[in-house]
């Protein structure tokens, strides 16, 4: 009688470990390791919209989900160290912001069994994380911001409706220009522009080469170029000279007063897309299955300087009035 009583409450025991062991894993967050190339606005908002996206899917943070996040301050050769800290808490899956932490994740978790999620890569095709466009890689997926030229056209399109040249500066030494250039051309004719592009290869030439632009062009779009960004102020400058206005692939120099428009791509909005293919990887599917996303027109946000618009002579229509995306 006693040694039955004595199994009787064993079970119990046994049984109520088990219920208690079960809920425990039922209530454990799963760990997801979010590894960062740099502290930078744009990048910091793509991890912020990964997160919200990730909540939006039924993934709360610190109840369902918790974080570890990292990066190295823009330095590449602390990366892997990066990546081998995340790897030790074995997390179910890794978010990885920038080309250069999302190739060198991809290498050293090949294998591993944690799925890779990135953002913030323009090309990621051309970076060789996935095989194309219409198909994830081999643990690995994610968002690309590479900027929609057909969206950049309709924008300009809405702000300046009569435009029909389309005028692209661009460096014939940089590959990045050289290829938006020929997504350019591809995109006009259904956009209704005429392209008009003008090479740059030295700072010192930007005044006259924007200046031949004059009565060839009826708007500029200044793409994300490593010459013409950073002398965005000149280019600014001769093509107000010239009677051109400006759309640019940056929205500080909006903010800044430089230029009259920007039509940028909404990096929370990137964070968001990569945030929806992590919700889905963590609920079972496979990232191959799943195609890297491109920023749409809607992952886009456009901004205007009424103050640069003015100077530039731009009258904004009244179909922008309820865009919320002015400044001063």
């Amino acid at each position: 009688m006693f040694s039955s009583k004595t199994g009787w409450l064993s079970g119990l025991v046994v049984a109520g470990s088990l219920v208690a062991g079960i809920v425990s894993a039922v209530a454990d967050p799963i760990k997801v390791g979010i590894a960062n190339f740099g502290e930078h606005p744009q990048l910091n908002a793509s991890i912020k919209g990964f997160k919200k996206a990730l909540a939006d899917n039924g993934f709360v943070e610190g109840k369902d989900v918790v974080y570890t996040e990292s990066h190295t301050n823009f330095d590449a050769s602390l990366v892997p160290q990066m990546i081998a800290k995340l790897q030790a808490e074995n997390p179910k899956l890794i978010y990885t912001v920038t080309t250069p932490v999302s190739q060198i994740a991809q290498k050293a978790l090949a294998g591993s069994g944690i799925p890779i999620v990135f953002s913030a890569v323009t090309d990621p095709v051309a970076a060789k994380l996935v095989p194309s466009w219409e198909s994830g890689g081999d643990g690995i997926t994610g968002a690309s911001d590479l900027q929609d030229v057909a969206a950049v056209m309709t924008f300009a399109k809405k702000l300046l409706p009569n435009a029909k040249r389309f005028g692209i500066p661009y460096n014939p030494g940089e590959a990045n220009d050289v290829a938006l250039l020929e997504k350019v051309k591809e995109a006009a004719p259904g956009a209704g522009f005429e392209v008009v592009e003008v090479g740059v290869d030295n700072v010192n030439d930007i005044q006259q080469r924007i200046a031949s632009l004059a009565g060839k062009a009826d708007v500029i779009y200044t793409p994300a170029s490593n010459l013409l960004q950073p002398a965005i102020a000149a280019v600014s400058a001769a093509a107000r000279q010239a009677g051109i206005p400006i759309v640019n692939s940056d929205d500080g120099a909006v903010r800044d007063g430089v230029v009259p428009a920007s039509f940028a791509v909404n990096y929370e909005q990137v964070g968001e897309n990569a945030g929806k293919i992590a919700a889905k990887i963590l609920k079972g599917a496979d990232p191959k299955s799943i195609p890297p996303s491109r920023p749409a027109y809607e992952d886009h946000s456009p901004l205007i300087s009424k103050k640069v618009a003015k100077q530039f002579g731009i009258e904004i229509p009244a179909s922008l009035d309820d865009c919320k995306c002015f400044v001063d």
